[in-house]
């Protein structure tokens, strides 16, 4: 593979009007689930299948985001 042939991210990243950032991320441990919240009103959910996947999940969202943007449900 030469040089041109390399995979980059940037290269699959293309710049629309309508770009979507996350604004909130929602950790609910209880029921193992992450919400989304974009600034568009787009709304996700991840839902984890086991202990290690969402205590990962967790791990990066504590990484990457604003202690402003990661929050955690109320249990019950």
């Amino acid at each position: 593979m030469d040089n041109n042939d390399e995979y980059s991210f940037a290269d699959s990243a293309f710049e629309t009007a309508e770009e979507d950032y996350l604004t909130r991320c929602v950790a609910d441990p209880v029921k193992r689930k992450f919400y989304l919240y974009s600034e568009q009103g787009a709304e996700k959910v991840l839902d984890c299948e086991t202990v290690d996947q969402f205590m990962s999940v967790l791990e990066l969202c504590r990484a990457v985001l604003d202690e402003d943007t990661l929050a955690y449900a109320n249990p019950l």
